[in-house]
């Protein structure tokens, strides 16, 4: 592809790179350096001026870091004469900060969309926002992306036919009930209450789980509070099979050594929109038998092609993508 530099901060190249080999054009490379007063800058070593400029970085742990990292990349690419920089944000964290729940609390998610325009981004690509009206801060173009076809690819190979999918809660249901349709299953969801950030209730489920095949679909699996609790209102009604699926799979805090312990489970399959654990981390070596990574390199590749052509990002959900 003729005028595109693609550039990854420090959070994920190897997804940056898988990306790039599908796309067929090289990574960029990019030095992040370190003042003596600890201040962050960023070199982009390629040529920007008047080119198609995407930047790949997810907002991961250390979040703030890295949101450093990217802010100071818009801001060398506008420098450098892009002539459009697109930031590809595999996992957008600030998104969980969207609302006005409690008295003088600040709002993250609108803030860092707009720093991330005051910066020079002209385009945000991103991947299951947790909330759809984080879509509505942005002040430029968003495309937004789900990751529900490739988890149904992979379920696939099951029967289905005694399925039911359970969202944790009301607030994810409709992507629930999207994948249920995708996949000829049934849906169901948890009646939940947050009371802080890892401390949350789940009164029941409501849907028909008994005797059934359960896939618990969720945005994001942080601490895994959520998964746990609804595991327990689901034992109460005697699913058939238990698995887990959601497209951001953090597992911080023990978060996978929990939830591969609870005997139940059979399977737990994320994607890789955030790094999990790979076969030489120690995390994954003692808990990763029952994990399922799944790429979503190829469906950013594609979006970052039809954006650069000028083509249909929504028409990539409209038919079956193929290999």
């Amino acid at each position: 592809m003729r005028d595109i530099a693609v550039f990854s901060g420090s959070a994920h190249p190897g997804l940056a790179a898988e990306v790039c080999a599908h796309l067929g054009v090289p990574l960029s490379p990019t030095r992040v350096s370190r003042f003596a007063n600890d201040c962050l800058e960023v070199q982009l070593q390629a040529n920007c001026r008047e080119r198609d400029v995407f930047l790949i970085q997810p907002l991961v742990k250390p979040v703030q870091e890295h949101l450093v990292e990217l802010l100071l990349m818009c801001d060398a690419a506008r420098g450098a004469s892009a002539g459009r920089i697109t930031v590809v944000m595999p996992h957008y964290s600030y998104a969980r900060s969207d609302k006005k729940d409690a008295p003088r609390i600040s709002l993250g998610g609108r803030l860092v969309a707009d720093l991330l325009t005051a910066a020079g981004a002209g385009r945000v690509l991103a991947m299951t926002l947790h909330a759809p009206q984080v879509h509505g801060f942005f002040s430029v173009p968003v495309d937004h992306l789900h990751a529900l076809r490739e988890l149904a690819a992979h379920f696939g190979q099951y029967d289905l036919s005694r399925t039911t999918v359970v969202s944790p809660d009301l607030g994810n249901a409709k992507e629930a009930a999207a994948f249920a349709r995708m996949i000829g299953a049934q849906v169901a969801a948890g009646a939940k209450q947050r009371y802080a950030d890892d401390r949350v209730t789940i009164s029941s489920v409501i849907g028909d789980v008994a005797g059934r095949d359960v896939i618990v679909l969720d945005d994001e699996i942080a601490k895994g509070s959520t998964v746990l609790e609804l595991l327990e209102r689901l034992r109460e009604s005697g699913p058939r099979s238990i698995r887990i699926a959601c497209t951001h799979g953090l597992f911080a805090a023990g978060a996978l050594k929990r939830l591969t312990e609870q005997p139940d489970v059979l399977e737990i399959v994320c994607t890789n929109t955030v790094p999990v654990p790979g076969e030489d981390h120690e995390e994954y070596r003692a808990h990763g038998d029952k994990l399922r990574v799944l790429s979503i390199a190829p469906a950013l590749a594609e979006a970052v092609r039809r954006i650069h052509n000028g083509e249909s990002v929504s028409a990539l959900f409209d038919a079956p993508r193929g290999e």
